[in-house]
């Protein structure tokens, strides 16, 4: 009974996903685009949730179907909602991109199967981490030890992309002008604005208990940083942007977002600085376990740190150039 409800939930969603996707081709109207594609993030978060992948989940949530819904209706124009129609591609374009996805669906049929236990990465790396984490990072959550210790390299790049991608943005739309804010926000709803600045301290609690409880369950700095960006860039459009832009300026903005990945990158100096190797938390405290629960604790606030910053600083960036007829 229980196989043939998960089976039905399975087949419901994949339903929900390709719907959504035929419409989002379809689509003519840029709120509804946002709005499906919200939709579909959402699906595919439900479906990551099915597979036990509750911190990919976490993290599609907040980036697909929140961050980014946020900022595509910062930049849209309500008023020309009926006028601005998309452009369907010409015949090249549509040829290069049926052999885009045809070539990746071809490159799949090498792929194992879904779940396979003969696989490399379930004999060697996930046996490793399930058998020895426990003793060598001493957390409960395998994912964080994977991801802010084992793998501490490729999340200090992880954190450099975030960087790089907010600063490339900066730099994108630095000749945009100025857009007059009416102080009035960029949300009308009046339920929205009564109830969601009473809600935004509650989001910032919980991007705080995120990013301090993702040693014993789902989270960590990513997933806390775009819950906290998000919480101020929703705050911001239901009053007045310059409000938050006053408490807290660009440049600072813009300091943060180097000073997450500059934590990240001293940590590891003073793992070195300690006798061990580059971000080998184990030398940060008397015992292995210890300074592996230090050094995880200040990547992973590092990595917050980064992430909330870069969310703000695309939302002041789209904010001061994507709206310049206004």
């Amino acid at each position: 009974m229980i196989t043939t409800i998960n089976a039905l939930v399975d087949m419901g969603l994949l339903v929900v996903l390709s719907v959504s996707a035929l419409m989002l081709v379809r689509c003519n109207s840029p709120l509804n685009t946002i709005i499906l594609n919200a939709l579909y993030s959402f699906t595919i978060c439900s479906l990551f949730v099915i597979m036990d992948a509750v911190d990919v989940a976490f993290t599609e949530a907040a980036v697909g179907a929140g961050i980014s819904t946020v900022l595509f209706l910062c930049v849209i124009h309500p008023d020309d909602e009926s006028g601005r129609l998309f452009v369907w591609p010409g015949p090249l374009a549509t040829v290069v991109a049926l052999a885009t996805g045809l070539l990746l669906v071809f490159g799949t049929f090498d792929m194992p199967l879904y779940g396979d236990p003969q696989v490399p990465v379930h004999t060697h790396l996930v046996t490793r981490f399930l058998e020895d984490s426990g003793t060598e990072i001493g957390i409960p959550n395998v994912v964080t030890s994977v991801l802010a210790s084992y793998r501490g390299y490729d999340t200090l790049g992880e954190v450099v992309v975030v960087f790089t991608a907010g600063t490339s943005v900066l730099i994108l739309l630095a000749a945009g002008h100025a857009r007059q804010d009416s102080g009035d926000g960029l949300i009308s709803n009046s339920i929205l604005r009564v109830v969601m600045p009473r809600i935004i301290p509650l989001v910032i609690l919980f991007a705080l208990y995120v990013q301090f409880h993702g040693d014993y369950g789902p989270g960590g700095g990513f997933q806390a940083g775009v819950i906290l960006g998000a919480g101020l860039i929703t705050l911001a459009l239901l009053t007045d942007s310059r409000i938050m832009q006053g408490v807290i300026s660009e440049r600072w903005i813009i300091r943060g977002m180097a000073g997450g990945v500059l934590v990240y990158g001293l940590v590891g100096v003073a793992s070195m600085l300690g006798g061990g190797k580059y971000l080998d938390y184990s030398v940060l405290a008397q015992s292995s376990t210890d300074g592996q629960h230090l050094g995880i604790l200040l990547i992973e606030i590092g990595v917050g740190i980064t992430v909330a910053f870069t969310m703000l600083s695309l939302f002041v960036s789209f904010n001061r150039s994507g709206q310049t007829g206004d």
